[in-house]
């Protein structure tokens, strides 16, 4: 479905590559009016979520100056190994390098990683020359003296960290979220919004006193796969784990069930969706423990949220670097809180969205979004344009719009090229005016999943609650 998803995207206004009168750029992407309000749908939900346990939100520059990442360890290790072939000239993550030719074993150090050049035959992914030249790639770009384009969104949360604090009364725990864009020269950018040199963020940090890590009540819902890094592939409910001991804190683990749940509201299938835990070589270098909310797209797993245990680091070094107090008096203890970080790529989950809801009827494209997350709700239709007919559905449409701004209009094509167009982009509801609405003040509406169609009064539709609970599902068409 990957490749069907992308080109439905670019054709029907989601995304498409940015500045593709030059010849587009990798890694750099242009969300259409689709896309745009699909986005803003996704954003919406992590918000009203993490709302619902208190979470108080920043917005912070995406320029940032050197000390914060000096402080933060990103200068000296935010870093990926690279390769480059002296032949072709392409560039690669060694990881994919390594992928290529069949090698398991992942070097941990640029000495452990030109050693096993020297005594591998490496072969080229493109050309098939042999790769000699390995190397460190620092993933920040730096954009003039000593500023950085901020690979995260989160350091702008830590570093307010006291302010923030002081605006919540110095309660813990305390959560704070943050939606932006995040930057990464990424070496080989690829698979559409997968892996972006820009990209959108929704970053969660969650601060909490280290002797007491627990957060609400951990309570039992749909089970799941997961996958910790003992290698087995476990079927059981994230409150499961906890209580097997395979997720270390009771907090860690509400996060990661807070997770399955936005996921899954957003639309990302439960049965599409697995949590991985990172082998200790693969946590990021401020991560005590690591687990990746995959979601599944054809045969392939793609990390869409990682959560990560930073434990106190990033405070205490900017306490260290900073000399600003970075701590909590709580009950007379001064208290350096842990921080649980759940981190969404919002572009990766709309792109999974996308792939995982298409579907097929009568060899058609059909966008089964889940009704509040299409970037429209209703359609309004004239059968003809002609005999009042455009004029009454103008007038439909202007008094939906004062209901719900997520209509829109359409009267280009037939009727069933209309139904079509609306059911690729995942429009939950058609309204057509036909000539029987002359008559009877009745309007057609028709649902997107199931092609059904009945006879609704104009009257009822334009009450205030009725495409509400359309789209809310509480009423069945």
């Amino acid at each position: 479905m990957y490749e069907e998803a992308v080109e439905l995207a670019k054709r029907r206004g989601f995304f498409w590559p940015s500045f593709s009168i030059y010849g587009g750029f990798a890694g750099f992407y242009d969300y259409g009016p689709l896309g745009v309000l699909l986005k803003d749908n996704i954003v919406r939900v992590w918000k009203e979520e993490y709302l619902n346990d208190g979470a108080i939100f920043l917005d912070s520059p995406n320029v940032t100056p050197e000390p914060v990442f000096r402080a933060s360890g990103h200068l000296a290790r935010f870093s990926d190994l690279a390769a480059e072939c002296e032949h072709c000239k392409n560039k690669f993550k060694l990881e994919t390098v390594l992928e290529f030719n069949k090698i398991k074993y992942i070097p941990a150090t640029l000495q452990d990683a030109e050693e096993l050049a020297g005594q591998s035959n490496l072969k080229c992914p493109v050309c098939g020359s042999i790769i000699k030249k390995v190397y460190d790639f620092n993933l920040m770009y730096r954009v003039t003296g000593d500023y950085y384009l901020r690979p995260e969104t989160a350091q702008g949360i830590f570093v307010n960290f006291k302010l923030l604090a002081n605006y919540n009364r110095g309660k813990l725990p305390m959560i704070v979220g943050q939606q932006g864009k995040g930057f990464r020269n990424e070496i080989s950018p690829r698979q559409s919004l997968i892996r972006l040199r820009e990209f959108n963020q929704c970053e969660t940090e969650v601060f909490l006193d280290p002797e007491n890590l627990e957060f609400r009540e951990l309570y039992d819902f749909k089970k799941i796969i997961m996958r910790p890094n003992t290698g087995e592939e476990l079927y059981i409910s994230v409150k499961e784990a906890y209580e097997k001991g395979i997720i270390s804190s009771q907090a860690f683990a509400y996060f990661v069930l807070k997770t399955q749940i936005i996921l899954e509201k957003i639309g990302i299938s439960n049965e599409r969706l697995r949590f991985r835990q990172h082998d200790p070589d693969e946590r990021a270098h401020y991560a005590a423990d690591s687990w990746d909310a995959e979601g599944l797209i054809d045969n392939e797993w793609f990390e869409i949220v990682g959560i990560a245990n930073r434990t106190d680091f990033d405070l205490k070094n900017h306490e260290g670097s900073s000399g600003e107090q970075m701590r909590i008096n709580i009950n007379g203890r001064d208290v350096m809180p842990y921080v649980i970080e759940p981190s969404y790529g919002i572009d990766r989950i709309l792109l999974t969205l996308i792939s995982q809801t298409m579907d097929k009827r009568d060899g058609k494209n059909l966008l089964r979004l889940p009704y509040y997350m299409a970037p429209y709700h209703v359609a309004v239709f004239p059968l003809m344009k002609k005999d009042s007919l455009k004029e009454r559905a103008e007038e439909l449409y202007s008094g939906l719009k004062n209901i719900d701004k997520y209509v829109l209009y359409d009267e280009a094509g037939t009727i069933g090229k209309r139904y079509a167009r609306q059911d690729e982009i995942g429009t939950p509801y058609c309204i057509t005016v036909d000539y029987q609405t002359l008559e009877d003040n009745t309007v057609t509406l028709r649902n997107r999943d199931t092609a059904d169609q009945e006879r609704i009064k104009i009257d009822d539709l334009l009450k205030g609650d009725y495409i509400k609970s359309l789209i809310e599902n509480k009423l069945k068409l």
